[in-house]
């Protein structure tokens, strides 16, 4: 991976699921598949698997679900399928409109880098497989815990400010509350996450909402001219 070697002016910081990605439309297709493999009640239970593993880890795990939920019956033929289509997903389909275009304009501004968390295999793959890793040339970090993670992404990437881009607006806050006026933060208006979130009860609340990734790029322009301004 490429590293930045000096600290820069500004670090565009970018969630991939729901961000860059639509990862509803992967669960859908999962199910999908799920049901045509196994049956609704068998989609059920992996789904199940699913949700107590990533309350155990902390993180979305697809593939580690998998894991356990053949551990009841390993004989089945859906299963060798369904690692099959996992590890073949087309990801590039799941890109938002003009995902791509927002980081070559953000690498304009300053350094984009990928701030995800999430499994040590598919959750990379799916970086990968989608061009996000090259459109960024290789800048990917990927923690258990990226909230928890933000002293060993200033040492990777060094700045005088961070723009942090989710569609979380905890995570959001609970990133504000370590790095203070050097980060500024932005929600991103997509997916389940977003729409189920209360503004009301999170503290700090969000610096800037957007409303799709396409938008982030006048706002990075307006951050851009107002630290401009700022320090001039």
């Amino acid at each position: 991976m490429n590293e930045v070697t000096a600290t820069a002016s500004t670090v565009f910081l970018l969630d991939v699921d729901n961000t860059l990605l639509d990862n509803d439309r992967f669960a859908a297709d999962l199910r999908t598949c799920l049901t045509y493999q196994f049956g609704q009640a068998e989609c059920d239970r992996y789904w199940s698997v699913y949700e107590q593993l990533r309350d155990t880890v902390g993180y979305a795990d697809y593939l580690g679900a998998l894991q356990h939920f053949r551990l009841e019956s390993d004989a089945r033929p859906g299963l060798l399928a369904m690692s099959a289509w996992l590890l073949n997903y087309p990801f590039e389909n799941l890109l938002f409109d003009d995902a791509l275009a927002t980081i070559k304009h953000l690498n304009k501004l300053g350094s984009a880098v990928i701030l995800s968390d999430g499994d040590i295999v598919l959750q990379p793959y799916k970086v990968e497989s989608a061009g996000i890793y090259g459109a960024l040339g290789g800048r990917v970090l990927i923690f258990v815990h990226k909230e928890r993670s933000l002293e060993a992404m200033q040492a990777r990437y060094p700045a005088d400010h961070y723009v942090m881009v989710d569609d979380k607006p905890n995570l959001l806050a609970a990133m504000k509350r370590v790095l203070g006026d050097k980060l500024t933060t932005v929600f991103v208006r997509q997916g389940h996450y977003a729409a189920k979130a209360d503004l009301a009860s999170i503290e700090p609340a969000p610096d800037y909402s957007i409303e799709r990734i396409g938008d982030l790029p006048r706002l990075a322009d307006e951050l851009m001219r107002a630290r401009t301004e700022s320090v001039s």
